[in-house]
Order: structure tokens, then C-alpha cells, then sequence
């Protein structure tokens, strides 16, 4: 730990490293959970509407993002996609300032990735809902939209916790991904330590622990809330 306030090359300290990379991988981690939140829902219900087309689309999205690498991914996103956009528009992204470059497309490839997979789970979590659910619905004269939204998604969502508490602990682990564009996360901040000082055990040692607290913090977060669903589904 004696690590940690010892003096940087750049008169800082290894501690401020450290906590600037854990502060870009809880935004990177925040940041693309919403944006895999976003797509596994919508792709997710796309997958079991009665509309072939929709159906089709979220099936490709799916395969795409889901059978692609992270790491793949990410580098398309970072060298690839500024190349094959409009030459305005891919001049404009690779002028964004530093980490914003490497931030931006990570957040990209691990909220689509991650979306993928939650997608899959949502298709799950509402295939395995009682066909009488949909049926009540129709019944009670609700639209499809009311349907997914009031009756479906939330009692889908109480059967995948246990699913989605793990691609969340998951997600932080591909954040490190992030590092092979750029970015100075929690992981690419161990390297640069162990580079300095040849301390590797010491660096990694302390990036190695942050990680454990913060998948503990997501851990029994997500308990805390699946446990409150649960206890107000049943009241």
C-alpha cells in the first residue's frame, strides 16, 4: 500500500491515479448498464412481438453484438467506424480530446454487447411468463405497448434478477476492455503503475481488491433491490 503515495513521474501521486481510473470505470460501467438497459428491453420485447419484422431486426441485433468480441468490437468502434462515416463527421471524432476518444467508443461496444445479452435474457424472462399473462391483458382491452409495459416486463424482470445481477458483475469486468483503445481505467492505471515502479504485485494487488469491493457493492445492491420487488410483489 506504501505504493499508492509515493511520488509520480508527474509529481503526482499513484493514489490519484488510481482514483481517476476508478472514477472512468464507474462512469464507463454506469454509463453503458443504461445503454444496454435500453436495448436489452426494447430488443428483448422486439424478440417475442407478434410483428415479423421487428422480430427479424432484434434477432440480427442479437447475433451480431452477442457472437462479435468485446475486444473486436471495441476497435471497430475506435479505429474502424470514424473511417467509413462521412468525412466531416469522422474528422469531428477523431478530434475529440482526450480520454473522450477512447471513452466514447468503449461505451459504445460494451453497452451494445452487454444489451445483447440482456436481450436475450428479457426474451427469456417473458417466454416463460404464463401465456394467460398476455391473454388477461387482451382481455382487459390493453394495447401491446401496456401490455409489455404494465403487465410483462416488470414480472419478467423479477424472474431474470438473479441474471441480471450477474451480466452487471460481468459488465465491470469487460470495462477493462477500454484499455486496449485508450482509456485510463481502473486496469490500464495497474500497467502504468507496474511500468513506473516494477512493483507488480503492489499494483495489481490494489486494482485486484478495488475491483472485489466494487462487484461486493453491485452484489448487494442488486440483492438489497430484488429483495425489495420481491417483498412488495407479494404484499
Amino acid at each position: 500500500m506504501n505504493l499508492l503515495f509515493e511520488t509520480t513521474v508527474d509529481g503526482n501521486h499513484y493514489i490519484n491515479w488510481l482514483l481517476s481510473g476508478l472514477m472512468w470505470t464507474v462512469i464507463l460501467w454506469f454509463g453503458a448498464a443504461l445503454i444496454a438497459a435500453f436495448f436489452g428491453v426494447l430488443v428483448g420485447c422486439g424478440r417475442t412481438v407478434n410483428n415479423s419484422l421487428a422480430r427479424a431486426l432484434s434477432r440480427a441485433y442479437v447475433q451480431v453484438f452477442r457472437n462479435i468480441p468485446l475486444l473486436l468490437q471495441a476497435f471497430l468502434w475506435y479505429f474502424v467506424f470514424p473511417e467509413v462515416v462521412p468525412a466531416s463527421l469522422g474528422v469531428a471524432i477523431k478530434s475529440m480530446a482526450p480520454p473522450w476518444a477512447s471513452f466514447v467508443p468503449a461505451l459504445i461496444a460494451i453497452g451494445l454487447y452487454t444489451g445483447a445479452r440482456v436481450a436475450e435474457q428479457v426474451r427469456a424472462g417473458i417466454q416463460s411468463l404464463p401465456k394467460g399473462q398476455r391473454e388477461a391483458g387482451y382481455a382487459l382491452g390493453l394495447s401491446s405497448w401496456n401490455q409489455y409495459a404494465c403487465v410483462l416486463i416488470p414480472q419478467a424482470l423479477r424472474t431474470m434478477a438473479p441474471s441480471l445481477t450477474s451480466e452487471a458483475l460481468a459488465l465491470l469486468k469487460n470495462t477493462s476492455v477500454a484499455m486496449t483503445i485508450g482509456l485510463l481505467d481502473l486496469t490500464a492505471q495497474a500497467q502504468q503503475m507496474n511500468e513506473f515502479t516494477f512493483r507488480t504485485f503492489e499494483a495489481f494487488g490494489v486494482v485486484t481488491l478495488t475491483y472485489f469491493v466494487l462487484s461486493l457493492l453491485i452484489y448487494w445492491t442488486a440483492v438489497g433491490v430484488s429483495s425489495r420487488y420481491a417483498t412488495a410483489a407479494k404484499s
